[in-house]
């Protein structure tokens, strides 16, 4: 019987989450939700020189809006605790422990003056310097010193490192489930730093030992990790348990949306779009955007970064979670780039936008007017907007009397025949019972037809003496929204006024 699978979103409390992240945690969610496997989240703070208050909250926080629920890990709890890696240090410590006893590891003590002074020897000679094993034999480590030297080292405090000894003539396979076999030599890698300094484990060393120990079956992070993997699994082979090492997928990178680069939070502010999930409070008392704060839905944002490098190999484009749990397989996620176009997360938007009902969008975005007029606003809006809180921006001129009338209309319209048709309207609508748009528009024609006035040459400025604008919704169910006595009204001040 083949081992349930166990995915695991590992992120670093650094700041806020890039979207870049949160398209990781949903591929993982997807994965393990189709597989009725388990989604463990881990916060990997093993840097603690970056790690920023807030942080895990918000990871957190972002998750639960998107409806990435998770099994085990922070906030849930679970038998392979404590999920965080500054709690599991002693755990680090064992294996890193293990590995120097039995060879596979050394206790380094090379300042970084004397680092330094080696890189710089190296790059007089036309070289670069890397600490391996055609170089170890020549530096201050376990390796060139005794035992008795070594110990004294460690007993007076002297700073260390742990290096994995990197095997020197040894070829490394991986299977990578979206880019397949990635051959390296192991003459192409450094022995890397296992633990810091600090006491504190590197991201190799303790994200191998967790997703051992928390038998995590896949690993699915992006392709930034991809020249990590060798190392990784030289890393299992050392401590015994390559049989059993987890299967790797790298997702593909989020492009620029010219294509031409890694999408970075400065194309973000550059281009005046979110790459966070949720507004951040940086610490200089600047805001970052977040697709949540922005007027962006849940389903919109998940449906967009699902095709970020992903397709269903059909011709649908807007799914549900359980949908989107339904068709995904990791074979039809692209290894290309996958270019961040925001007018297609726009045009999610405005997709789940139009499902919502009329109801709860004047619930949660016209709260504080009448609930029969709310609905009617939203009907009349909801298709014409990107964004929900636009509904109740663009209500304004619904809501409030123009305080000014478009200027460039008025110069070309407002005409003896826009006055006369429009006076007459005025007083028809006062005998007017029925205030509905179909009665409206009647009436209208009517009094133009007696006028012999077409109906052309009054809409629109029409439309300025009632909203102040020259363009906008159904100006008759906008009428009807507002109510006789109030159309009577602007009407009377926009004859008066012009």
């Amino acid at each position: 019987m083949s081992q349930p699978t166990r995915v695991r979103f590992a992120p670093s409390p650094t700041g806020a989450l890039h979207i870049g992240g949160v398209r990781t945690a949903l591929y993982n969610y997807l994965l393990a939700k189709k597989l009725g496997g388990t989604m463990l989240l881990r916060i990997e703070d093993t840097d603690q020189t970056r790690f920023v208050e807030g942080a895990e909250n918000y990871i957190i926080e972002a998750l639960n809006w998107l409806g990435i629920t998770i099994d085990e890990g922070i906030g849930v709890g679970g038998p392979h605790a404590p999920y965080r890696q500054s709690e599991r240090k002693d755990i680090y410590k064992k294996y890193a422990q293990q590995l120097i006893d039995e060879d596979k590891a050394y206790y380094a003590f090379d300042t970084s003056e004397e680092l330094d002074a080696m890189r710089q020897a190296f790059e007089a000679q036309g070289s670069a310097f890397q600490y391996s094993a055609a170089t170890r034999t020549r530096l201050k480590n376990s390796l060139t010193l005794s035992a008795e030297e070594t110990k004294a080292k460690i007993e007076a405090g002297e700073p260390y490192v742990i290096r994995l000894k990197v095997p020197a003539k040894e070829e490394i396979r991986l299977k990578d489930l979206i880019r397949d076999w990635v051959h390296v030599h192991s003459s192409t890698i450094d022995d890397k730093v296992l633990m810091k300094s600090d006491g504190m484990p590197t991201y190799h060393l303790a994200n191998v030992v967790d997703d051992h120990l928390m038998e995590i079956t896949h690993v699915i992070r992006g392709e930034e990790w991809l020249p990590s993997a060798p190392l990784h699994v030289l890393l299992y082979r050392a401590l015994g348990w390559e049989s059993t090492m987890p299967q790797f997928a790298h997702l593909p990178l989020l492009l620029k949306p010219e294509g031409n680069g890694k999408l970075s939070k400065r194309d973000a502010d550059l281009g005046g779009f979110p790459v966070f999930p949720l507004e951040w409070k940086n610490p200089d008392g600047s805001t970052a955007k977040g697709f949540r704060e922005e007027g962006y839905l849940k389903e919109a944002v998940t449906n967009f970064l699902a095709f970020l490098g992903w397709n269903p190999g059909t011709e649908q484009e807007m799914f549900s979670m359980q949908e989107l749990v339904d068709a995904f397989t990791l074979e039809r996620i692209n290894k290309a780039g996958a270019k961040f176009d925001i007018n297609k997360a726009k045009w999610f938007n405005q997709q789940y936008l139009k499902l919502r009902s009329d109801e709860e969008l004047a619930r949660e975005y016209l709260s504080d007017i009448d609930v029969e007029k709310a609905v009617k606003i939203v009907h009349l809006f909801k298709e014409r907007v990107t964004f929900p809180q636009e509904i109740a921006s663009e209500a304004k001129a619904l809501l409030q009397a123009p305080s000014s009338y478009d200027e460039a209309v008025v110069a070309s319209k407002w005409n003896d025949d826009a006055k006369r048709g429009i006076a007459a309207f005025k007083e028809a609508l006062v005998g007017l019972d029925n205030f509905v748009a179909d009665e409206i528009k009647h009436t209208l024609s009517a009094e133009l037809e007696k006028l012999s006035i077409k109906m052309g040459k009054v809409m629109q400025m029409l439309r300025v003496t009632i909203t102040g604008l020259g363009a906008g919704p159904d100006l008759m169910l906008s009428m009807e929204i507002m109510g006789k006595e109030e159309v009577i009204a602007r009407l009377e001040k926009a004859l008066t006024t012009l």
